[in-house]
């Protein structure tokens, strides 16, 4: 076992920490070049540790000796000698123009090209695009820059611990900072019992795909053809069911960029390929627009049977309209949306539309809150804190767990059924005032995909629990379980609560020009459906 280490080496630590429970988790899954590089890191000098350490939390891949200055490391020349005999680190790397011109002060670029009359007086950047025009070659550091007593070191083995990041995290945007945020108290995370059977890859092939598509997607951002981006992730068959609903996001982005570029054929194909939430509605608009309405009227109809969410099922229904109309069919009249609605002149305010209502609505009896989705989201996470943080399979994996690994997934309620039930039944009784109080109290500040620590301070708190009945939180509950990821969004602006009366009323609030949006209506239809007291405030400025 490794002796404890000097506190100023916390970083090394986190990252032994992080291999150890690689590979006590994932030793199975790994390749022969990252157990290798694992157990021979461990025997290395600690200053050397320390040193890789630290270039793999900084922006890399290269580094200038000079830049580097670490007291608890020391001589960092000699901390590298063995990394570089591990082939870790190179001197020698061959860099292009254009990273040697971020490696380079102004000044530093003027005396190395000192020669190039025509670079005297320019920006740095101008410096650089000339440059660009005159090399083309590849050197290593040494030989741009002879006079230049300053080695560069250049990180070469930064993939395969981007590789190992990806095992421990699960993803490729968490970084080892996650560990020092969470010391410092920066970042609080429920703690989730783990045991060495948590993993968030079942198989080494599901590693290769996320290492695939996350490639394919560096190259679509990166401007690449869509076609060479579509070579990158043909014949990728995740087995992970995360994965799976990832390649098909990824399938739809692509698509609906080929439906800018007006290739709709192939848009086409690749929206049915992604199955991705939405993906059907584009297919529908793509067939309605490009003259082919009875296909069109065909994938309408099938939605409308069986809609995958409410989203889609507001879509379809006004293309269904456009399309009989197209079609020369009877059109269905629709019914018209009921709409409680304020009409307000105020003064032009500088801030948000919002606020001002706020301010001009509020009273001492009937406090007015800006809260949009921060509420219902709220105390919706504080009762099923244990549901949503319930320790199942392939939903954590590692400590720092913002939210569920599978919250977006179709079958996350189903997964947990009897903790949400069991959840939910505390409705029936004064229980969940006393969970939701709890819990407010006990997680306060710690990561949640549902609860605006910010935003819900004690006063908002006991004023939604006394004015809320249970029922319309029930409702409101259900609804966001039906379809997380769309159904956490779209509600009213304001809430005002009448504390004496135990009633409240939401106000979504438009300000001039602005108009509901198809998430705002959605929820709106719901809050009618069942009379809830929600109204809409359209605002006018007042005239000078």
């Amino acid at each position: 076992m490794q002796p404890a280490l000097a506190p100023e080496l916390y970083y090394l630590s986190n990252f032994l920490t992080a291999l150890r429970w690689i590979s006590e988790r994932y030793d199975d899954l790994l390749s022969a070049a990252e157990r290798d590089f694992i157990i021979s890191f461990t025997a290395l000098p600690t200053a050397s540790q320390a040193l890789l350490a630290r270039l793999l939390l900084r922006k890399g891949p290269h580094f200038r000796h000079s830049a580097l200055n670490y007291p608890e490391i020391g001589c960092c020349a000699r901390a590298a000698e063995p990394l570089i005999q591990h082939g870790w680190l190179r001197t020698d790397l061959p860099l292009n123009i254009s990273e040697l011109c971020g490696l380079l002060r102004r000044a530093e670029l003027a005396t190395v090209f000192s020669g190039h009359f025509a670079l005297r007086g320019l920006t740095k950047t101008a410096m650089q695009e000339e440059l660009q025009i005159r090399h083309d070659e590849l050197r290593p550091f040494s030989d741009w820059c002879p006079e230049l007593d300053d080695p560069l070191y250049s990180l070469v083995v930064g993939s395969l611990c981007d590789t190992l990041r990806l095992i421990f995290f699960g993803n490729l945007r968490q970084d080892w900072s996650e560990f020092v945020l969470a010391e410092l108290g920066i970042l609080r995370y429920e703690t989730v019992p783990l045991d060495p059977a948590s993993r968030g890859f079942a198989c080494r092939a599901d590693i290769e795909a996320h290492l695939c598509l996350h490639q394919a997607r560096e190259a679509f951002e990166a401007g690449a053809m869509i076609t060479d981006v579509l070579n990158l992730i043909s014949g990728l068959e995740p087995t992970s069911p995360l994965l799976v609903t990832r390649l098909g996001k990824f399938r739809f982005q692509l698509a609906r960029q080929l439906e800018r570029e007006g290739a709709l054929d192939a848009a086409l194909e690749l929206y049915a390929q992604s199955q991705y939430p939405g993906a059907r509605q584009r297919q529908i608009r793509i067939l309605e627009t490009s003259g082919r309405p009875e296909q069109a009227l065909g994938l309408v109809e099938q939605a409308l049977h069986a809609p995958e969410s409410d989203t889609e099922e507001q879509l379809v229904q006004r293309a269904h309209q456009r399309i009989l109309r197209q079609l020369g069919k009877p059109v269905p009249p629709r019914a018209k949306a009921q709409e409680s609605r304020i009409d307000l002149v105020l003064p032009n305010a500088q801030g948000m539309v919002e606020w001002a209502v706020r301010d001009h609505l509020h009273e001492d009896q009937a406090p007015v809150h800006f809260v949009e989705n921060a509420l219902v989201n709220s105390l919706f996470g504080l009762l099923c804190w244990e549901a949503i943080f319930a320790p199942l399979p392939g939903a954590f994996f590692h400590p720092f767990h913002s939210a569920p690994a599978d919250l977006y997934s179709p079958d996350f309620r189903a997964r947990r059924r009897e903790h949400f039930d069991a959840c939910m039944a505390q409705l029936d009784s004064d229980a969940y005032r006393t969970t939701i109080r709890r819990n407010w109290h006990d997680k306060q500040g710690i990561q949640s995909p549902f609860v605006f620590w910010n935003l819900l301070d004690e006063a908002l708190l006991e004023h939604a629990l006394a004015c809320l009945p249970s029922a319309h939180l029930r409702i409101w509950f259900e609804r966001l379980l039906l379809d997380i990821r769309a159904n956490r969004c779209g509600m009213p602006d304001l809430i005002q609560f009448w504390p004496g009366e135990k009633r409240y009323r939401m106000i979504e609030v438009k300000g001039p020009g602005d108009r509901l949006q198809d998430n705002q209506r959605r929820w709106l239809a719901l809050c009618a459906q069942h009379r809830m007291p929600v109204e809409v405030c359209y605002v006018r400025w007042a005239e000078p």
